[in-house]
């Protein structure tokens, strides 16, 4: 079971409880529902003094949340947070998902490049004056640090998958409360 975030307007809260909105006044942010993800998305984040997977765990689990979800597929949704009184601790929530981010961010290497295209990158605390055969074309490369093209961070598949959902999460939590509407939460079948 997943997660999905939406919002729609304040007004059509009231209509929600009776059946779905129509899709031109929901908000639902461009992100796969996997479940381990959107759980280690949220991490630690903390909201209203609870951990917002916590949080969101505890709305949909208890009894049978009172809103239509957003499309098909999708479970009954629940309120995550509502203007004005959820406001600050969104915003805070959103401020922490980006620290989350920021803070795994991957070891920092340099990188060069052969002249078939093939790149190598080296973590800065082992970069060392070398030559080494290009995997591809088997010419030599050489990995002299001052002349690397440049730098990056090394990080893998998954964990640049859930940094890039918290960045989004928390795009998309600032700029619900901006608009002045609830943000809810639903489950998804996603395996």
């Amino acid at each position: 079971m997943g997660y999905r975030f939406f919002a729609i307007p304040t007004y059509r809260l009231t209509e929600a409880a009776a059946g779905p909105v129509p899709l031109a006044e929901q908000w639902v942010p461009d992100l796969p529902s996997d479940p381990g993800e959107m759980e280690q998305a949220l991490g630690e984040a903390v909201f209203r003094d609870q951990r917002a997977r916590d949080r969101l765990r505890a709305l949909l689990l208890q009894g049978r949340p009172p809103y239509a979800p957003p499309g098909p597929g999708l479970g009954r949704a629940a309120v995550f947070a509502q203007p004005p009184n959820d406001l600050p601790a969104l915003l805070r929530l959103a401020d922490e998902l980006d620290v989350l981010a920021r803070g795994q961010v991957g070891e920092r290497a340099l990188v060069w490049a052969c002249e078939c295209g093939k790149r190598y990158a080296v973590p800065v605390t082992l970069a060392r004056q070398v030559s080494i055969k290009c995997e591809r074309c088997g010419k030599p490369v050489e990995l002299i640090p001052s002349r690397a093209l440049g730098a990056e961070q090394l990080l893998d598949a998954h964990q640049a998958a859930v940094n890039s959902r918290r960045v989004k999460l928390a795009e998309f939590f600032r700029e619900a409360m901006a608009r002045g509407w609830p943000v809810l939460v639903c489950t998804t079948d996603a395996k």
